[in-house]
């Protein structure tokens, strides 16, 4: 019993003093409230893990090529268009943001985004939001470009949002990591599935629901397949669905990466990522005629639904543990061993009653992840 409180007693000290840290860096309390239920996990023994006997497998979904509906170009007024812009593109030897990166011709990724946009404006007559979450090492990049190139997008309000970071923990202790040569290597992002701590803490979410804007679509800057397709807009709002996962059917090249599947406990859709499977599910997680689907990280969200499950919550959305274990130094494989905390926004599929997902055909996944898928 003495070991056991000693354990607890350890364990809120160091959440207050990784509070504190978070604070003092001016960190959004939403981000501070999901960091705080993902510490408590972590010390509570949960290992993040998803047993392959806890789920079943998706036995079909609707192919987007098969919706047979009329494209609703009012639903644009009602809709947001937001962008992943936080990576810096370091896996391809880059230190600034990998979106700046030329695509074609002088066109980079932020530049055909911007066009598809602006030509989607022009198109349909209606002013189609758009938003970027950037991070705080591609936000000045970002915004020096838009000043530049896009005046106009750039003058817009809420066109960027940041993208929140919390403490990297030390492995063993749990005690917030140190790096007096280089203290910015004591902070990490906090994985993808911060957009969420990142629109309430920022106020953009309920900016956007007093503009009356509906619907969300999130994608990533580095994935110019992910457009905002009227027909997939339409079949989202008339499912009233709160929530949906654009999922490509899984191929020998795709299984040893995440996929959809069915909690038996409560029957809601999750995802499984390959952090959260155990080496004996390994046989299981990685066939693909039984795991058919994996996320594209194109998503669609209901933000009045978002806005209901975080006023629940208490000013976050409860996402799944991802546990990370890597060094304080990326560089230095010998220092300070890590654990980093991340959350994957597609998890957030668990959250939503009537959640669901959709196939789509591989031209609207392609993402840029090294030098020669570029």
């Amino acid at each position: 019993h003495v070991t056991n409180y000693y354990l607890l007693f350890r364990s809120v000290l160091f959440l207050i003093i990784q509070q504190a840290k978070m604070e003092a860096d001016g960190v959004a309390e939403s981000a501070i409230a999901a960091f705080e239920a993902s510490f408590n996990l972590l010390v509570s023994g949960e290992s993040g893990m998803i047993p392959e006997s806890t789920i079943t497998p998706v036995p079909e979904l609707v192919h987007a090529d098969s919706i047979d509906l009329k494209p609703d170009t009012s639903l644009l007024d009602k809709t947001v268009v937001l962008k992943l812009n936080g990576g810096l593109g370091t896996g391809m030897g880059l230190d600034k943001a990998k979106s700046l990166l030329k695509v074609k011709g002088d066109d980079t990724f932020l530049d055909l985004t911007a066009k598809q946009v602006l030509k989607m404006r022009e198109s349909f007559g209606s002013h189609v939001k758009f938003m970027l979450m950037n991070s705080f090492s591609t936000s000045d990049d970002t915004l020096a470009f838009f000043n530049e190139k896009y005046p106009d997008l750039a003058a817009e309000e809420g066109l960027e949002m940041l993208q929140n970071k919390v403490p990297k923990l030390d492995a063993t202790t749990f005690k917030p990591a140190e790096d007096p040569n280089n203290p910015s290597n004591e902070w990490c992002p906090p994985g993808h599935g911060d957009l969420y701590a990142a629109l309430v803490g920022s106020g953009r979410l309920d900016a956007l629901l007093a503009d009356g804007v509906k619907y969300m679509f999130v994608s990533n800057s580095d994935n110019l397949g992910a457009t905002l397709d009227l027909k997939i807009l339409a079949h989202f709002a008339t499912s009233d669905a709160s929530f949906m996962m654009e999922c490509c059917q899984r191929t020998e090249n795709d299984k040893k990466g995440g996929h959809l599947a069915i909690r038996n406990s409560d029957k809601h859709l999750i995802l499984r990522e390959s952090a959260m499977c155990a080496d004996e599910d390994e046989a299981d997680f990685q066939d693909i005629t039984k795991h058919q689907f994996f996320n594209t990280n194109n998503l669609w969200i209901r933000l009045d639904k978002l806005k209901e499950i975080v006023d629940k919550s208490g000013g976050f959305i409860p996402l799944p543990m991802i546990k990370n274990n890597k060094t304080v130094d990326p560089k230095d494989d010998s220092s300070q061993k890590v654990v980093q905390l991340e959350t994957a926004m597609g998890a957030a599929i668990e959250c939503f009653d009537g959640a669901s997902a959709i196939i789509v055909p591989r031209t609207r996944f392609a993402p840029v992840k090294k030098c020669n898928d570029l």
